[in-house]
């Protein structure tokens, strides 16, 4: 009988590699960067203008001259995109959404504003109808449902509004079926070609959103958003969501909200090559602000974890209200 031989396995000792602070960044696995933030950003009529939205403390909406002035304060911080909300007077809106894609309206010119103010700056605009639609609702609203081929044509036209501004992304949120396709096609025969899509590809009906939807008064007149945007419940169904928006045209592709879904960015990061964007909603952010002013919590750190945990998942990029804030933490670590 031949003689075993015996084996020493030697003693495993993961702390070996967490003993100081240049072993641990030398083995991290994650790096959070400037790069990796785009910065959702406010913008109303009239000068001079600046109101903190109650229930996001430190989010502001700007007038547009305004706005510039703290696009030049972010970009010197190294913020390199923005995504670009509009606060539309009751006046201008209608179930149609027909102020969505006036050429003088209230988005083309910051588009052309921040564009001939900071050129290299990636401008993502919003493609949806909720901030124009006099019923709060993302699409046409008709015998109390929401029409999708209609509200896409008009989704079309807002998109090549945007284009035409300078846009660098059109980003439709609006959840209608086929839209990232129809958009694709009448962008490219147009001659945007160059024009980027950023789809929210899977957007949940989710309660997070509270907290935007008072910044820019869009809350839904009836109903709810759960016949167009997705049933928080589902994982699978976010593929099909994906993947048809790949197959249509998209360039990126998102999961809004993030923090309540890291398992779905995680899953879809896994099946697509594509740049997979998150969204860290109003709600994420003003319940981190509500903690840490009660003292519960400490702010930077809980943020910067957060973030990137949401990177780990597997974004690419992160729209976050904490931008600004995490781009100076940065600076200083």
């Amino acid at each position: 009988m031949a003689e075993s031989a015996s084996i020493e396995v030697a003693a495993c000792r993961p702390r070996r590699l967490r003993r100081t602070t240049a072993l641990r960044r030398m083995v991290r696995e994650t790096v959070l960067t400037v790069n990796d933030l785009i910065y959702p950003m406010f913008v109303m009529e009239g000068t001079e203008k600046r109101v903190e939205v109650p229930s996001m403390p430190g989010c502001w909406r700007y007038s547009l001259d305004l706005l510039l002035t703290e696009i030049k304060a972010i970009h010197r911080l190294g913020i390199g995109a923005i995504a670009l909300f509009p606060l539309i007077a009751d006046n201008k809106k209608d179930n149609a959404g027909t102020e969505s894609y006036n050429p003088a309206g209230l988005v083309p010119r910051a588009v052309r504003a921040i564009k001939e103010t900071i050129p290299d700056m990636i401008v993502i605009t919003d493609v949806a109808l909720d901030p124009y639609s006099s019923e709060g609702h993302d699409g046409i609203a008709k015998d109390g449902k929401i029409l999708n081929d209609e509200t896409v044509a008009v989704l079309v036209k807002q998109a090549l509004v945007h284009a035409e501004a300078g846009a660098d992304f059109v980003a439709p949120s609006d959840m209608m079926d086929g839209r990232v396709g129809a958009i694709r096609r009448a962008l490219d025969a147009e001659g945007w070609i160059h024009v980027g899509i950023l789809a929210y590809s899977a957007k949940y009906a989710s309660a997070y959103y509270g907290p935007f939807r008072d910044a820019l008064d869009s809350a839904p007149k009836f109903g709810d958003k759960k016949t167009y945007q997705m049933d928080p419940a589902n994982g699978r169904e976010a593929f099909k969501e994906v993947e048809l928006d790949i197959l249509e045209g998209a360039d990126i592709v998102m999961v809004k909200p993030a923090l309540a879904y890291l398992d779905v960015i995680c899953r879809i990061k896994q099946r697509t090559n594509l740049p997979v964007a998150a969204y860290n909603v109003s709600g994420e952010y003003a319940m981190v602000k509500a903690a840490a002013q009660q003292g519960w919590i400490d702010e930077q750190t809980v943020v910067l974890e957060t973030l990137t945990s949401m990177k780990r998942a597997g974004a690419d990029m992160i729209l976050t209200y904490f931008a600004k804030e995490v781009a100076l933490a940065l600076q200083s670590a």
